[in-house]
């Protein structure tokens, strides 16, 4: 009975596994409808319902003996749990699925852009390191060309030029200097005869000249004044008297302030109280460091200087004027009591500058401008001047300087000329005063020498006169220059050192001056002055008859006398101020240099440009051979043409025309 209904239990329980297996969704359909089951009209969900409790039964009687029987709905109901469970456990995992094979989509895809993105940007940056390299390759390759270009064009250029050191100076020239002595043409205003017997300098007697043609000194026994401030004399007072009387009185002092300097000058200058100003002087005195401002103290030593004109100067000094050469030696010593005159304002008849005037053609030399109107200018130009008298006050100077005023005579025939060109430097480093030193240096002159060193001007020439002030004494003897004139100084010494140009300029300190010194007792230094036309207008200058006319100034200041004189140390003559045209003034000063036989050294002053365009222009002229005679005529040409273009250019084509239409 048992066997038989543990077979119907079995058998029922396979049934209904088979037909779970068949339609298991159909099964559970009936399973989850109680209300067929409560009615009874289904025998089969009952059966099924009695099969599972059997089953159930069975299982777990066998489980455990001790469990009370379950009903058949205990049974059915935990089959209804476990489909639901099994329901909810599929339904979960393909809900799992689902969202992991989104997400994994997801990560795919986020995974692909980022490689992609990853791969473009490799992509670019690929890109752009090729076009970066492509670029700077080509760069590179355009850099090189015309660093190649233009090593070719300074080698090519450089190739004729000289080097610094080839150029000859006056400490190699063989000049055997005779004896020094004087002449109808060169006054000489120490004692001949000493000099020569090595005994010293001493001054040359001579008697007092008071004469136009002459420079009229203030202790000079025919100066007189008629008036000394306020008070008008019933008979004139020797000039001398005055100055001295008051100079002495400041000399005794240990210090002066400007208020006494100012007293003094206008007491033997009374028609200018109200005209002369000295805030420039007063300012220096005021501003400048205690440390440094050792003026007060230097005052009475200037004085004590100025007294002694009568006794340095005995000889009168010829006026070199227009037109007559002639030559003035005097001592170091004489030229530093004749600036410390110059500094007092002391010298007579010299204040006006009215064409009637009887100085009006020679620079002013008396120090009034210089004293008036502060600047910063006028601030460094003092600091020079006051460093040179601390110098000559401190420790006399042992030596002598000429001065030769030269006429050119006979003018170069430039149309016939066939020297070729002479031996040349360019460099865009150094100055004339440097590097020149030892060549003949140019001064670009104002054809009243000097220009406005004792005023405002501060430019080359002005320059050049503040560190070697003893050229100041120029403007005391020399007339305006002719167009045909030149004046050259040989054995200036050099007392100050200086930085920049015109606003810019500073004066750096003292200069301690080394040179040797010839024969004679120069020091071996030579400047020339030649003045440069003023072009109002850029246009002007290209005209024959105006360049002619630079010609002839360079050569007359070029020429040398004794055929045996140092090369020329020069730049851009008359191309600052004067608006002179840099390319033309170079080709003038080498014709002129050409034809004097002499070497020049071309200083462009920082500008590269000009000294790469000069030496490439002298590279051709030397290596077709031309001559003056053809730049001349080629210069004419260019003239005529008033296109006025690019000279070195229109030179280049002149010479080489086949080569400039390559």
């Amino acid at each position: 009975m048992l066997h038989c209904e543990h077979r119907k239990s079995t058998n029922g329980l396979s049934e209904m596994a088979k037909g779970t297996s068949r339609n298991e969704s159909h099964d559970m359909k009936e399973l989850l409808q109680p209300e067929i089951l409560h009615t009874g009209k289904e025998s089969s969900g009952e059966a099924s319902c009695h099969s599972a409790s059997a089953s159930s039964s069975s299982a777990s009687a066998s489980a455990s003996s001790s469990s009370p029987p379950s009903s058949p709905w205990d049974a059915c109901s935990r089959q209804v749990e476990r489909g639901e469970a099994v329901k909810t456990q599929r339904e979960e995992a393909v809900k799992t699925q689902r969202e992991e094979a989104v997400k994994t989509q997801r990560d795919e895809a986020v995974k692909t852009q980022r490689e992609e993105a990853v791969k473009m940007q490799r992509e670019e940056a690929v890109k752009t390191q090729r076009e970066e390299a492509v670029k700077t390759q080509r760069e590179e390759a355009v850099k090189m060309q015309r660093e190649e270009a233009v090593k070719t064009q300074r080698e090519d250029g450089a190739s004729s030029c000289s080097q610094l050191d080839d150029l000859k100076r006056l400490s190699q020239c063989d000049n055997k200097l005779g004896r020094l002595d004087f002449s109808k043409t060169h006054n000489v205003l120490v004692d001949v005869d000493v000099f020569n017997r090595g005994v010293g300098l001493i001054p040359q007697e001579g008697r007092d000249v008071w004469h136009s043609n002459f420079v009229k000194m203030p202790c000079s026994q025919s100066s007189y004044m008629n008036k000394t401030g306020y008070v008008k004399h019933s008979s004139p007072k020797k000039r001398w008297d005055v100055i001295s009387k008051r100079l002495s009185s400041l000399a005794k002092k240990s210090t002066l302030s400007v208020n006494d300097l100012e007293e003094a000058i206008i007491k033997y200058n009374p028609k200018y109280k109200d005209q002369w100003s000295f805030d420039a002087l007063f300012t220096l005195v005021k501003v400048v460091p205690k440390a440094d401002n050792y003026f007060p103290e230097l005052f009475p030593k200037i004085a004590t200087l100025a007294l002694r004109l009568p006794d340095l100067v005995k000889k009168a000094i010829p006026l070199l004027q227009r037109g007559h050469a002639a030559t003035i030696t005097l001592s170091q010593a004489q030229i530093a009591c004749l600036l410390a005159n110059a500094f007092f304002c002391t010298f007579p008849h010299r204040n006006a500058s009215s064409p009637k005037a009887e100085y009006h053609s020679y620079p002013s030399i008396n120090f009034t401008s210089l004293f008036r109107g502060w600047s910063d200018r006028k601030r460094e130009k003092l600091r020079a001047i006051m460093n040179y008298f601390r110098v000559v006050t401190d420790s006399e100077p042992q030596g002598l300087v000429t001065f030769e005023r030269r006429c050119l005579k006979d003018t170069p025939k430039w149309r016939s000329c066939t020297k070729k060109m002479p031996k040349l430097h360019v460099t865009s480093q150094g100055t004339i005063e440097d590097e020149g030193t030892g060549m003949l240096q140019v001064d670009f002159a104002c054809s009243s020498i000097g220009g406005g060193v004792l005023d405002s001007g501060l430019v080359q020439e002005e320059i050049l006169f503040l560190i070697h002030p003893e050229l100041i004494v120029s403007r005391l003897f020399t007339e305006k220059l002719d167009d045909n004139e030149c004046l050259i100084i040989t054995g200036i010494q050099k007392f100050s050192c200086y930085s920049g140009f015109s606003d810019s300029f500073e004066w750096t300190g003292h200069h301690d001056d080394k040179l040797d010194r010839d024969k004679w007792h120069r020091l071996k230094r030579q400047i020339v002055a030649i003045d440069a036309l003023n072009f109002k207008h850029r246009s002007e200058q290209y005209n024959m008859t105006k360049v002619t006319r630079e010609l002839n100034k360079a050569y007359c200041g070029f020429k040398d006398n004794g055929h045996n004189g140092p090369d020329i140390a020069t730049g851009k003559w008359g191309c600052g101020a004067f608006h002179g045209d840099p390319e033309l003034k170079a080709v003038i000063q080498l014709m002129a240099a050409a034809n004097a036989k002499r070497g020049l050294v071309f200083f462009t002053f920082q500008d590269e440009k000009l000294k790469q365009d000069l030496e490439q222009m002298y590279h051709l002229l030397v290596t077709e051979g031309t001559t003056v005679e053809k730049l001349y005529r080629h210069l004419e040409d260019y003239c005529a043409s008033r296109s006025y273009g690019d000279l070195f250019e229109f030179l280049r084509n002149a010479i080489r025309p086949s080569r400039s239409q390559l």
